[in-house]
């Protein structure tokens, strides 16, 4: 007995020396993978790693203003509900009005149902009863007097940089007494304080009446 047991524990160490560099492979793998893991960061969670489009905050009977290169202001924005979102930057407009300036000249206020700011703060979308009204404008030493104005359409984008407000869809225009409908759209100018109507136009025009001064 004591000779079969000395045989069987020489047949065991044999085996463990046959084995010991598949050992130390396997121990040297976990060391390795154990020291990568441990350097590396901390991965996020789903929530974390991707921006969800949720609002950060929300302003009532907000307001946003922008001024020229000589310190004037050039728009003003107003919504009953002011909702910025963190992901893009972007704002949703409860009744946005916007009033756009120009030097000598009357204000002219755009305004709709609900409207869009995207992150950069340079396109306004209006949508659902938009308008752009202009109101009436006496002549001075500079400027020849103005009809009052009025452009309706169910979408207006106003491109803030460029002084453009412009749309492709469906659009009614007065001016004074005159009406005119377009089928596709037309642009309206905030330099010049004039609007193009493009598409199939129709509609009557009335000639301003005469000046008695």
């Amino acid at each position: 007995m004591h000779f079969n047991s000395q045989k069987i524990k020489l047949g065991i160490g044999r085996t463990l020396l046959r084995l010991m560099p598949l050992l130390l492979m396997g121990a040297l793998t976990l060391v390795t993978f154990w020291l990568v893991q441990k350097g590396a960061p901390a991965e996020k969670s789903t929530l974390e790693r991707v921006r969800l489009h949720e609002p950060d905050y929300t302003i009532t009977n907000g307001a946003l203003s922008a001024l020229n290169e000589i310190g004037n202001t050039k728009y003003r924005i107003l919504g009953k509900k002011v909702t910025h979102y963190d992901d893009d930057a972007s704002i949703d407009i409860l009744t946005p009005r916007m009033r756009l300036f120009q030097l000598d000249k009357t204000p002219v206020t755009v305004k709709s149902d609900t409207g869009h700011l995207d992150g950069d703060l340079t396109i306004l979308d209006l949508i659902d009863n938009a308008s752009i009204f202009r109101p009436a404008q006496a002549a001075t030493a500079t400027q020849s007097a103005t009809l009052r104005m009025l452009a309706s359409s169910t979408y207006f984008k106003v491109l803030i940089n460029d002084d453009i407000i412009e749309t492709d869809r469906p659009i009614t225009l007065e001016q004074g007494m005159s009406i005119m409908h377009s089928t596709e759209g037309g642009k309206f100018n905030n330099v010049e304080q004039s609007m193009t109507l493009l598409g199939q136009v129709k509609g009557r025009i009335e000639r301003a009446p005469r000046s008695t001064q």
